[in-house]
Order: structure tokens, then C-alpha cells, then sequence
């Protein structure tokens, strides 16, 4: 599943939406709707919710691409209200009345989202608790120490590429590289094809020209990574989706791990960047860290209350003719779950300035039967990389005034762009000839043929089949060191 970019052009409808629609019923005219892939949402997503939210209530006629009506859901006790009643509000995108009058584009960039598939995300009922409850079984085999193995692992990789340079860009360096890595790790794959999913990911998930290959090169890695599993199981999730008891088809096991991969990869390294950001410019945050006050979990949950990685999700269709909100919702109207805007509901959130610390009664995995079931996953991916990136450099620091810092906005997300640090020069954690740094990803500055070996459509998926999975190294022994939490509260002394 992938977001659109939000510099893609938008796809126009020859005609506005019909006299019954959710858009008329609200507004009136078309021209008076938010447009949620339109300037005010790329600028200001917060303010436009909040506009919303008082103009409309907790429930608000908004369009999407093409001048396609649906309802966005604001309020917090609302979204729990859809989220946990699937007998009037379905996920099967199928009955969505747009795609049955023909009115959503082949090129429309909502597809990738909302395009019927044959997984849990999609379906309803029994069918959907077959195969919801395989990924929770295939999901709930990890043990924390395995995935931190991982996690510690190659985040000591990563920043062996720019310990010793004293500067990186933690976002093109790090947050954006360290997820994938780990998830290729859960679903069974070897350690090269790390690089190459995460250059495709990232490059399906922006819209670009070659975002359908790099789909297609996904797919094709994930179909036959299902193949050799048939003959050789191992402990991973692809092996555990295909000996789960529910039956999983070879079609269902990949189109599995194809969701498990781009959504969490997606979810996670917005949470890194958005939970990096505030430990190194929020000086309440560094306070409290340096005085025992909270602990660095405690951050992550209150990011995951102010700015949750997706703000705003598609795949809820009304069911029946119902009414939510005070809106009189038709069988067939799609509703968005806003996500960052229930977070913000002052009917469930009344004092933003409260501590969160330890509370997870956040929208930021959704809720009801559909909560994010590996969201344990990302908690883990983002506390333990980012403890183990400020031990290796304790004195980061932003190297420009946090002013200067730039989000892009698209309909789901909003991505920081960069976060440049300074700190002092450190030696490497591996050594060039380690075992364990085969996995290590190209860098900005790495030879042509090692960044062409992480391109779309390249290595083993595309003319042969996949190597046998090489054996995890250990995790080397820590250095004689002391915390990270030492050198914070050294350095804000300082």
C-alpha cells in the first residue's frame, strides 16, 4: 500500500459530483469544500482540521483528488465510533459508489491506498479474521530481544557511514534507511536486498515517474521470496503467514508482506524523524529526559499523540444509510479517519499542554478491529534506533535553527525533509572487513555501481532467484561507554 505524493498533478473529473453527494449535502457547492490534496493542506494540514472542525463539526465534507466527495472524520470519539462498528461502516473499497459509477481515473493517485486487495486491510467478516488473525499469530512470534538485535545492528551500519564525517543528514542517512533495513530482516530476506527496498520503497510511496516499477519490483521480490519459502521455511514472518493454520494462498502471503513492508516502513521512519526531532529542539523534552522525569518511550508516545506518522487514512465505506457526527451519511460515501486531528480533539484532549507521558489512548494505529497490529514493531524500531544513534553521538545537535527545518505535506502524511546535525568525530563501530557490515547501505558518497546495486528493478529479484538467506551475526559487545542519558545531562549542564 503507498501514499501519493503530494506534487503529483492532480486528476480533474469532467463534472462535479452529483446533487445527493456528501459534498453538496454539506457545503452546497463544490468550490467551498477543502480540498485535501489541494495548497491549503500541503501548507498547513493542523489548521485546515481545525477549520474544518469548527465549520463542520466533528465530521466534515472534504474532496479528493479529482473533485471526489467523502467525509473526513475529526473528532476523536467519532473516529473510535467507525473504526469499531464495521457493520455499518465497511472496509471493503469496492463498495465505494465512485468506482461503481466509473468515476475514479486509472491514474488516479488514491489507487494505490484504496484499490481493492485480497488482505485483512480490505475485507470484513470471517474472511477478514482469517486472515487478520494469521499476521497477528506471524506478527506476535517475535520476541523484543530478537527484533533489538536487529535494530542495534544496523543502526550501528548506518552510522558507520558518517561517525567519523562529525555532520549527517539524520533524515536521508538514517530514519529514512534504518526501517526498511529491519523489516527486510522479520520477513526473511537476505541482507542486500535491504538497500534496493528501501531505494524502491521510498520511490513508490513519492508518486514518481518510475514508482509503478518500483511497485512491480516489490511485488516480484515478495512473490518469489514466498516461493523459495514453500520449499525452505525458516523463523520469519513470510515462513509463519505460510504454515499458518488459516491457509494462506502464495497471492495472499505476499500481498501480506507487501502491506507489513511499505506500511510499516512508512509509519516507522516518520515516527524517527518526528521523535529525533523533538529530543534534539525541544528543550522541555531535554530537560526532562536529562532529569529522570520521563524516559525516551515516554517521548515516542507523546509524538505519537502530536504528530502521529499517518495523519490521515482512507478505508472505511458506509455499509448502510447512517449518521455520524450530526452528518447524514449515504450507503457507498467514503470516510477518511484524520488521525492527527482526533489526537487533537479538545472533546478527548482539552489541555494540549498536559503531559502524555505513559498515556496510549492516542489514534496514531488507528483502533477498533483494525489497530495496527505490529505497532510494537515500530515502538521498538524508533526507541531502541534512536538510543543507540545518541549513544554514538551523544552531543548531537541541529546545525541550523530549528526555524529552517521543511515538512512536505501530501493527503496522509507530512514528511520532514532533513535534519542536518553536528557532532563530535567518532571511530566506527565495525570494522571494514566485519561480517556483519555486508548489510551496510550505499551511501550519498558511494561508488556509482554500489547505489546502481540498490536501484529498482536490479539484483536477484529481477533475473534470478534469491540467495539463501546468510546467517545473522551477533550483535557485537558494547564498548566500555557510559549512557547516553549521562552525556545528555553532561552536555545541557554544559
Amino acid at each position: 500500500m503507498t501514499s501519493s505524493s503530494p506534487d503529483r498533478t492532480r486528476t480533474t473529473s469532467p463534472s462535479g459530483p452529483p446533487p445527493e453527494c456528501p459534498a453538496h449535502a454539506g457545503a452546497g457547492s463544490t468550490d467551498g469544500l477543502a480540498r485535501l490534496f489541494g495548497p491549503e493542506a500541503a501548507a498547513d494540514p493542523m489548521g485546515m482540521y481545525e477549520r474544518l472542525r469548527a465549520e463542520h463539526g466533528p465530521v466534515a465534507p472534504v474532496l479528493l483528488d479529482g473533485d471526489l466527495p467523502a467525509w473526513l472524520v475529526v473528532g476523536y470519539r467519532e473516529i473510535l465510533e467507525v473504526a469499531g462498528t464495521p457493520g455499518r461502516f465497511s472496509r471493503d473499497s469496492r463498495t465505494w459508489r465512485w468506482f461503481k459509477e466509473g468515476k475514479v481515473p486509472p491514474d488516479s493517485p488514491l489507487l494505490p491506498m484504496i484499490a481493492w486487495q485480497p488482505v485483512c486491510l480490505f475485507l470484513d467478516g470471517a474472511e477478514r479474521d482469517r486472515l487478520r488473525t494469521a499476521v497477528t499469530d506471524s506478527l506476535s512470534h517475535f520476541h523484543h530481544q530478537g527484533i533489538r538485535r536487529h535494530i542495534i545492528r544496523f543502526a550501528h551500519q548506518l552510522t558507520d557511514e558518517f561517525s567519523e564525517r562529525g555532520k549527517a543528514d539524520l533524515v536521508a542517512e538514517y530514519t529514512e534507511q534504518l526501517p526498511m533495513l529491519v523489516l527486510t530482516q522479520l520477513l526473511g530476506m537476505p541482507d542486500e536486498f535491504g538497500p534496493r527496498l528501501v531505494a524502491a520503497s521510498r520511490d513508490m510511496v513519492a508518486g514518481t515517474e518510475t514508482s509503478v516499477a518500483s511497485n512491480e519490483f516489490i511485488v516480484e521480490t515478495l512473490a518469489d521470496l514466498v516461493r523459495r519459502k514453500r520449499k525452505d521455511l525458516g523463523q520469519d514472518i513470510a515462513s509463519w503467514l505460510i504454515e499458518h493454520p488459516s491457509g494462506l494462498t502464495d497471492e495472499e502471503v505476499w500481498n501480506h508482506l507487501r502491506v507489513i513492508l511499505i506500511a510499516a516502513n512508512e509509519t516507522t521512519v516518520n515516527l524517527l524523524k518526528s521523535t529525533l526531532r523533538m529530543v534534539l529542539t525541544d528543550p522541555r523534552c531535554h530537560a526532562s529526559l536529562a532529569g529522570g522525569q520521563m524516559v525516551l518511550p515516554d517521548v515516542v508516545e507523546h509524538v505519537l499523540w502530536t504528530e502521529p506518522p499517518l495523519m490521515t487514512i482512507p478505508g472505511r465505506w458506509a455499509a448502510v444509510d447512517t449518521e455520524i457526527g450530526g452528518q447524514k451519511v449515504e450507503a457507498g460515501d467514503m470516510l477518511l479517519l484524520g488521525l492527527a486531528a482526533g489526537n487533537h480533539d479538545p472533546a478527548a484532549r482539552p489541555d494540549p499542554s498536559a503531559p502524555l507521558y505513559g498515556n496510549r489512548g492516542h489514534l496514531a494505529f488507528s483502533s477498533g478491529p483494525q489497530e495496527c497490529p505490529g505497532q510494537n514493531i515500530g515502538r521498538a524500531i524508533a526507541d531502541t534506533g534512536i538510543d543507540t544513534l545518541l549513544a554514538r553521538l551523544p552531543d548531537a545537535r541541529l546545525s541550523i535553527p530549528e526555524t529552517d527545518l521543511r515538512w512536505v505535506s501530501g493527503w496522509m502524511t507530512r514528511h520532514l525533509t532533513s535534519l542536518p546535525v553536528t557532532f563530535t568525530p567518532g571511530p566506527r563501530h565495525f570494522s571494514a572487513s566485519d561480517d556483519g557490515a555486508a548489510g551496510t547501505v550505499p551511501g550519498p558518497g558511494a561508488p556509482s555501481d554500489a547505489r546502481d546495486a540498490a536501484a529498482p528493478g536490479s539484483g536477484p529479484a529481477a533475473d534470478a532467484p534469491l540467495p539463501p538467506v546468510p546467517p545473522y551475526p551477533s550483535a557485537p559487545p558494547p564498548r566500555s561507554r557510559r549512557s547516553w542519558w549521562g552525556s545528555l545531562r553532561a552536555w545541557l549542564r554544559g
